[in-house]
């Protein structure tokens, strides 16, 4: 063989040889390794088996066992087990495809978050309730003791029992409770710097208010949830000593100040000088220049402090200062 044909050969080869490792290459971009991404490790794990039948049912299986990185919050089987009964569904299939689809979703956050990174506040996971197509559900974590979502298992959240085990495309954190779609009540219950909210909303001489806003009749809800600093400073402005000295009419009409009915209003939605009608039926006025602030029915002010907590029937945002309406 001429030396030329074996030189012509040699580049062939180099050819094909790149060829192959760049094909190679972008399927590594597009694949987890085989055997250890989100999916598989769920289903090598056996208290997790319910969990993987879930995925499948969901069509979620394939989400889960791709590129992209992720954090599941994932429920054991007998969670799910206690999921199912408290809802009285005999077996997983029962449970409307969609809506499985949502409650799983519940429990999956982007982005890979190890437990060293968790820390007490609010993050989106990936399900939309039907308040909102554009803003998914939050959950609140309270890293106090533990990490607790959504308020633990007593409100429909969970416990993490077992943390960082690691997969190819991000994290599973072992939980002890199927985490619920969230309601504006789940919220209100899980955050504690809104027990004193809590505590006014079901004072026993007041309407069902945890009734009406776990609910979908009237929702969408917006509300406008004061903090605790907020109503301790109320009642120092009142000069009263407690939440119990508040008048019954009085209580019922600032509460349903706070409120906003069907409609489930973004920050994005605000404009300034925005007029809104509550609940109560007195309006109060948006001002966002330089910060976004409520001014009340009695020339009060109080300031947005967080926003867009979505639920499942609703969206929370916080303020510092409860607004009165004309009383």
């Amino acid at each position: 063989m001429k030396l030329q044909d074996i030189f012509k050969q040699a580049l062939l080869l180099v050819f094909f040889a790149v060829t192959l490792n760049s094909c190679s290459s972008d399927d590594d971009n597009n694949m987890v390794n085989e055997g250890n991404s989100i999916a598989d490790i769920a289903a090598k794990t056996e208290n997790l088996s319910i969990l993987t039948q879930a995925l499948t049912k969901a069509d979620l299986t394939l989400t889960l066992d791709g590129s992209g990185e992720f954090t599941v919050f994932a429920p054991t089987n007998a969670a799910f087990t206690a999921f199912l009964q408290a809802k009285g569904f005999a077996t997983l299939d029962d449970v409307p495809t969609p809506v499985l689809k949502e409650i799983l979703l519940n429990h999956v956050i982007s982005g890979e978050v190890t437990s060293s990174s968790i820390s007490t506040g609010y993050v989106k996971t990936l399900a939309k309730g039907s308040a909102s197509a554009e803003n998914t559900l939050s959950m609140y974590i309270n890293t106090v003791q533990g990490v607790v979502l959504n308020g633990g298992t007593a409100n429909g959240g969970a416990m993490v029992t077992s943390a960082d085990i690691m997969a190819d495309n991000g994290v599973i954190h072992i939980v002890n409770g199927v985490i619920d779609l969230p309601t504006i009540v789940t919220h209100a219950v899980a955050n504690p710097d809104f027990s004193i909210l809590v505590q006014a909303l079901t004072r026993n001489d007041q309407p069902d208010f945890a009734g009406i806003l776990s609910g979908t009749e009237n929702s969408p809800f917006t509300v406008f949830a004061p903090n605790n600093t907020a109503f301790v400073s109320l009642l120092a402005e009142l000069e009263l000593t407690g939440l119990s000295d508040i008048p019954q009419a009085v209580l019922e009409n600032t509460l349903k100040y706070h409120v906003v009915v069907n409609n489930n209003v973004l920050s994005t939605d605000l404009t300034n000088n925005m007029e809104v009608t509550t609940f109560q039926g007195d309006t109060f006025t948006v001002n966002l220049n330089g910060g976004a602030t409520i001014t009340d029915a009695n020339n009060r002010t109080s300031t947005i402090i967080a926003t867009d907590v979505q639920a499942s029937n609703g969206v929370i945002h916080a303020i510092n200062t409860v607004i009165l309406p004309s009383l």
